[in-house]
């Protein structure tokens, strides 16, 4: 018997990359589909030092529908889509609405095309968190209702989700699950991939380790006003390979036929808060480096707090965290060593 293809869109990114790595290792085959706009090739060496294996990039631009769909049916069948593919800085977003709808939104159409045309059943999306905009309650369930989008990212994702959820409604015989993330971070044990993103890094991790390492001067918190503990943020870190092996155990509920509905949604975190300088701490505590940082204004499209109530994911999909805060910034400080030598 023939092992399942999955056709993985954004492969070459942070969180593709480690999701690919867990595929082969559990019997998988893979596909990737990446255009290199937010990533490095060289991310395919660093899966076969890790795995043995070559995987297989398409270099095509999912948003040009006509274009991806003719690329991709070239290499199926597929058993399954793991659909990563998108623009993620907040930051960004709010300055560059219009490339973050065409991007995200746009692959995330083609997806459906390539579902259609080349007959896949299943799909698993990468949304996030962010769909929840500013919760009333903490934590977040996924019963907890989408609130107003913060920034043109998180409309991206929470267009995604209403696409796709009403895609799956009336398609027998296809299914999918959106998996919304938290905070990714860290890196391969192996150091040999880790996040490396091609413009300039936004996401707190990184740049910690970019300050350490000496490529920033400081790092700066963006506000100490927040109602938490420090006043600084509160965010839900989860591991990139805690993370990857979620999109493993979702493709496997689906292909069991184990889902209870066309489509599904789970929360994907640890299920604890850690604010911003908390993190640095953690740093500091793994690592024994010290972390230059200074206090600035509030940043546009930041929420004062979010993190998971994972209930749902654990009980059904069988997931749980493995690695911890610490763990997470001793992974990523020992990829940014690596990959500055």
């Amino acid at each position: 018997m023939s092992s399942p293809r999955i056709l993985v869109t954004g492969g070459c990114g942070y969180i593709g990359s480690h999701t690919i790595v867990d595929l082969l290792e559990s019997g998988y085959e893979v596909v990737s589909v990446d255009n290199g706009i937010n990533s490095s090739f060289d991310v395919l060496d660093g899966i076969e030092a890790i795995t043995g294996k070559r995987v297989m990039n398409i270099d095509v631009d999912l948003s040009e529908t006509a274009e991806a769909v003719a690329a991709i049916k070239e290499h199926g069948p597929f058993d399954g889509i793991i659909h990563f593919a998108a623009l993620k800085s907040v930051e960004e977003s709010v300055f560059k609405p219009l490339r973050y709808f065409r991007n995200n939104i746009g692959s995330t159409l083609t997806t459906m095309k390539i579902m259609e045309d080349l007959n896949v059943p299943h799909l698993i999306f990468s949304s996030s968190c962010t769909v929840y905009g500013t919760p009333e309650n903490l934590p977040v369930t996924e019963d907890t209702p989408m609130g107003r989008a913060e920034n043109p990212y998180g409309a991206t994702k929470q267009t995604g989700e209403i696409l796709y959820d009403q895609y799956f409604k009336n398609k027998t015989g296809k299914t999918g699950i959106s998996l919304r993330y938290f905070n990714p971070a860290g890196a391969h044990p192996s150091a040999l991939i880790g996040e490396s993103p091609t413009q300039k890094a936004t996401n707190l991790v990184p740049v910690i380790t970019e300050t350490a390492i000496g490529l920033r001067e400081s790092l700066m918190v963006f506000g100490d006003d927040y109602p938490s503990r420090d006043g600084s943020c509160i965010r839900d870190y989860v591991h990139v390979t805690d993370l990857a092996r979620a999109h493993t155990l979702a493709i496997d509920h689906l292909l069991k036929q184990m889902n209870h509905r066309p489509y599904e949604v789970y929360n994907l975190g640890i299920g604890q808060g850690v604010t911003v300088l908390e993190a640095i701490h953690a740093f500091q505590e793994a690592t024994g480096v010290n972390v230059n940082y200074m206090i600035g204004p509030r940043r546009a499209g930041d929420v004062a707090a979010i993190y998971a109530d994972n209930t749902r994911i654990t009980d059904q999909l069988g997931w749980k965290p493995e690695q911890d805060i610490q763990s997470i910034m001793r992974s990523a400080w020992a990829w940014e060593k690596a990959r500055r030598k």
